[in-house]
Order: structure tokens, then C-alpha cells, then sequence
């Protein structure tokens, strides 16, 4: 879908996750190891359960992993400190399934857009900063003179999945980790959601690891496709490929949950 570089931005290896211990221990993620190169858009592909999630956790910090490496552009991240993890922070940003979760209620759009600035630079004036947002809501189809001014509860599920993307997009994330960010919208504006994520990887060069159950929409979006199941990845290559020939009986059970794919999406 997209030209991207040769030179990987961020390379698991053998990333294992044990919750609990004993007889009660549950192996979430079992030695995976994969890369995804810097322009790329990769989907981790599973359903309820399967890892994705918790390998997504485990790249932004949120978990400690129980053995395996994460590089991010050369360096292990594995042992950041506080302080490293919050510059970390600014080059490794995420969307989450529930957007509402991610917003402070007590404040409205346009001071939590503001509120991003103190990630990346906050050199700028105070109208320098209202311009960006402006602009940034704009990038992302809202109109900032009517949602600036209202609370994460005055608006709906996709526009507030809107307003994060536009804050990835004052932040500029070189990895952006985007964790079911369409599970929580309406079925017709879930192609909306995955346009804008495209634009930002084609404007700003962001590099995006998709995280669904759906495999149609993760074809949709995504350069290739890694399929997880039970903490391990079964099956992963070029979307294409994976779609038109599946060969592990997990990957042919979730076409099985995909509509039929239009002409369209296939030559894409």
C-alpha cells in the first residue's frame, strides 16, 4: 500500500508475558517475535483473548514483560526508567478502544489538545496553539468552532476517536499503536476512522500497528498482516497473501467472520 522504508522501527524478540504463577499461570504471550519497518502499517490480527492486547502494553511500558526484548529504533526499551519512558512516550503514542477512557472529563477538547504540547514543545504562544489545534481538528473532518469548546461527554464515540487522532497528529508519534480504535463506532463510520489513520501515515510518515478481531478491516488498512491466537502469531506475511491464501486453520476460521471482500478492497 504504501513505500516504505527498508529499516525497521520497532523489533520484538521472543517477547514472553506470564500472568499469575502455578497452576493459576496464564501464558498470554508465548515467545513472539516480529518487526514492523519505519512508513509500515502492520495489523496484529486476533480475537478476545488472543495477546494482541497485551503485546500492545507491553511495547508502550504499561506491563513488564516476563522474558524477550522490544527494540524501538535500535535501542532495548525493556529497562526505561520514569524519566525515559516519558521520552519514550513522545515518539510511541496509542489509541485505545475506548476513547472516552483516554480523555480527562473534567476538560474540553481544546485544553486537552492543548494539554499535548507539554509532550513534544511547549514553545509555542498560546494563539500558536489554538491555530495547531484548530488546524488539527480540521485534519480530521470536525468543525473547531462546534467541538473546541464541549466535554468528552457531549460528544459521540467517533468523534471523540476523531479527536485523538487529531491529537496524534499535533503530537507526531513516529510509532503510533492503535488498539481496536473502531470496535466502539458505528459500523458506517468505521471506514472514516481508518482513512484518517492512513492519512497520518501518509502525511507524517507515521508507522501504525493496527490492533483488531476484524480481519477485513485490518486488510483494509495494513501492509501485512500478523495473526495471533492463544499468545502466539500462526500465520503472517503480505495482506494479499494472507487473505487470498490463508493456511493456518485460525486464519481460515476468521474469514470465515469476515463479509464477503468487494473487488475493490482485494485490488487495492
Amino acid at each position: 500500500m504504501s513505500n516504505h522504508s527498508s529499516e525497521d522501527i520497532v523489533k520484538v524478540e521472543n517477547l514472553t508475558k506470564i500472568f499469575g504463577s502455578g497452576k493459576k499461570a496464564v501464558k498470554a504471550v508465548d515467545n513472539v517475535t516480529f518487526s514492523i519497518k519505519k512508513g509500515e502499517i502492520v495489523s496484529l490480527v486476533g480475537q478476545s483473548g488472543s495477546g494482541k492486547t497485551t503485546v500492545t502494553r507491553l511495547i508502550l511500558r504499561l506491563l513488564k514483560e516476563t522474558k524477550g526484548k522490544i527494540i524501538f529504533e535500535g535501542q532495548d526499551i525493556t529497562g526505561l526508567t520514569g524519566k525515559e519512558k516519558k521520552l519514550y512516550w513522545k515518539k510511541v503514542q496509542a489509541i485505545f478502544q475506548d476513547p472516552y477512557a483516554s480523555f480527562n472529563i473534567f476538560s474540553p477538547v481544546k485544553k486537552v489538545l492543548i494539554d499535548a504540547f507539554k509532550l513534544f514543545d511547549n514553545s509555542f504562544t498560546k494563539q500558536e496553539k489554538m491555530a495547531k489545534v484548530y488546524e488539527a481538528l480540521e485534519s480530521v473532518n470536525l468543525r473547531p468552532e462546534e467541538v473546541a469548546d464541549k466535554y468528552p461527554f457531549e460528544l459521540s464515540g467517533g468523534q471523540r476517536q476523531r479527536i485523538m487522532i487529531a491529537r496524534a497528529h499535533l503530537i507526531k508519534p513516529k510509532l503510533l499503536l492503535a488498539d481496536e480504535p473502531t470496535s466502539m463506532i458505528d459500523a458506517n463510520l468505521r471506514s472514516g476512522i481508518l482513512e484518517l489513520l492512513l492519512g497520518l501515515r501518509d502525511t507524517e510518515g507515521t508507522t501504525i500497528m493496527f490492533v483488531t478481531h476484524d480481519l477485513g478491516l485490518a486488510y483494509y488498512v495494513s501492509d501485512r498482516l500478523f495473526i495471533m491466537h492463544e499468545g502466539k502469531i500462526v500465520e503472517r506475511g503480505d495482506a494479499d497473501k494472507v487473505i487470498t491464501q490463508p493456511e493456518h486453520p485460525y486464519t481460515k476460521q476468521l474469514m470465515m467472520d469476515v463479509p464477503k471482500l468487494s473487488e475493490e478492497w482485494i485490488l487495492k
